[in-house]
C-alpha cells in the first residue's frame, strides 16, 4: 500500500470514528437528565423574552437530528460552541488548557518508555535476584490506582519533604515541568510497570530464537546480540502497548490532574459535566477521541520502520 492511499486511507477512519462518536456523545448529552435552559437561566427561571432567546439560541426546541445538524455543522466550521458557565468560546477555553495537559502527557510517555523498556530488558537479561525484585514491584504498580500513588507522592515529596509544588502547573518552562513532574510520576507508574512485563516477556521469547542461538554459537558479542538480534525483534509487542498506553495516558490525565489542581483539559471536562456545560463536554470529548486515534495512526504507521517486511496498513 502507497503512503497516499493509507494516508486516505486513515483519514477515512479518523472522519469515521469522529462521526460515530459525535453521534454518541451529542445523544447521550442530549438524553442527560436536566435542561440547558434551567441551568442558563437559573432557579428562578426568566422572562418569555429571555427563554425564547435562549430556546432560539441553543435550538433547545428542534427535534434531535435537527440540533445534531446544526451542532456537526458548526464543529466543521471550527466552532465548537459557547460555554454557557464560563461565558466565552470553547475553542478559547481548550486552546488555554491544552498545553498543560500535553505536557503531562508527554512527560509521562517518556518515563513509561525509559522505565518500562529498561526495566522489562534489565528483568529478562539478568534473571535471578533482578527479575524477581523488578515482577515484584511491577505487580506493586500495577495494583495501586494512580490516584493513591498521587496522594502518597504529595504527602512525602511535596509536604513531607518539600520538594516539589503541592498543586498547579507553574508559569512556563523549567517551572512547569518542575510542577508536573509529580503528577507525571503518578500517571506513568502502573502504564510502566506494564510495559515492563511485556517487555520482560518479548526479550525473553526472543532470546530463545535460533537465529539468537545461532549468533551466540558463532562469537558474538553479547551487546550486539541483545541490541541487533533480541531487541529489534521484540520491539513490534512493545510499541503496540506503548501506543496503546499513550493513547489511553489523555483520559487517564482526568484524574491526576483533579488531585495535583492542574488546570488541563482533564480538570475542564470534569468541572463541565458537574456544571451540565453540555458544549464544553462534548468538544473536549471529541478532541480525546481524535488524539486517541491520531497516536493509534501513528503506531500502525511505525511498523513498517521497524520491521520492513510489514506492509503499511497491513492487519498481520
Amino acid at each position: 500500500m502507497s503512503l497516499g492511499t493509507y494516508a486516505l486511507r486513515r483519514s477515512g477512519g479518523l472522519l469515521l470514528v469522529l462521526l460515530v462518536t459525535s453521534f454518541l456523545v451529542f445523544g447521550l448529552l442530549y438524553l442527560a437528565p436536566g435542561s440547558p435552559l434551567a441551568f442558563i437561566l437559573g432557579p428562578r427561571g426568566g422572562t418569555p423574552e429571555q427563554i425564547a432567546m435562549v430556546t432560539e439560541q441553543y435550538h433547545l426546541n428542534d427535534p434531535f437530528f435537527v440540533r445534531y445538524a446544526a451542532w456537526l455543522g458548526d464543529i466543521l466550521r471550527g466552532d465548537l460552541g459557547y460555554s454557557i458557565v464560563y461565558r466565552q468560546d470553547v475553542s478559547a477555553l481548550i486552546s488555554g488548557r491544552v498545553g498543560t495537559t500535553l505536557a503531562l502527557v508527554s512527560m509521562a510517555a517518556i518515563i513509561i518508555t525509559v522505565v518500562g523498556i529498561g526495566a522489562g530488558t534489565f528483568a529478562a537479561l539478568r534473571g535471578g535476584w533482578g527479575d524477581q525484585l523488578t515482577s515484584a514491584l511491577a505487580a506493586v504498580g500495577l495494583s495501586t490506582p494512580s490516584f493513591v500513588i498521587g496522594v502518597a507522592l504529595i504527602s512525602v515529596f511535596a509536604v513531607g519533604l518539600g520538594w516539589f509544588p503541592t498543586f498547579g502547573s507553574g508559569t512556563s518552562g523549567v517551572d512547569t515541568l518542575w510542577h508536573l513532574t509529580l503528577p507525571a510520576v503518578a500517571l506513568s507508574v502502573a502504564s510502566a510497570a506494564y510495559l515492563a512485563r511485556i517487555t520482560r516477556a518479548a526479550v525473553l521469547e526472543e532470546s530463545g530464537r535460533e537465529h539468537v542461538q545461532t549468533a551466540t554459537v558463532r562469537g558474538l558479542a553479547p551487546g550486539r546480540i541483545v541490541r541487533h538480534h533480541v531487541l529489534r525483534n521484540s520491539l513490534i509487542p512493545i510499541v503496540t502497548v506503548l501506543g496503546l498506553t499513550i493513547a489511553t495516558l489523555i483520559a487517564g490525565a482526568v484524574v491526576i490532574e483533579n488531585v495535583f489542581a492542574l488546570d488541563g483539559l482533564g480538570s475542564l471536562l470534569v468541572r463541565a459535566i458537574l456544571q451540565r456545560d453540555f458544549a464544553v463536554v462534548q468538544a473536549v470529548i471529541l478532541v480525546l477521541v481524535v488524539a486517541f486515534v491520531v497516536v493509534n495512526a501513528i503506531v500502525d504507521f511505525l511498523y513498517t520502520f521497524i520491521d520492513p517486511r510489514i506492509a503499511l496498513g497491513s492487519r498481520q
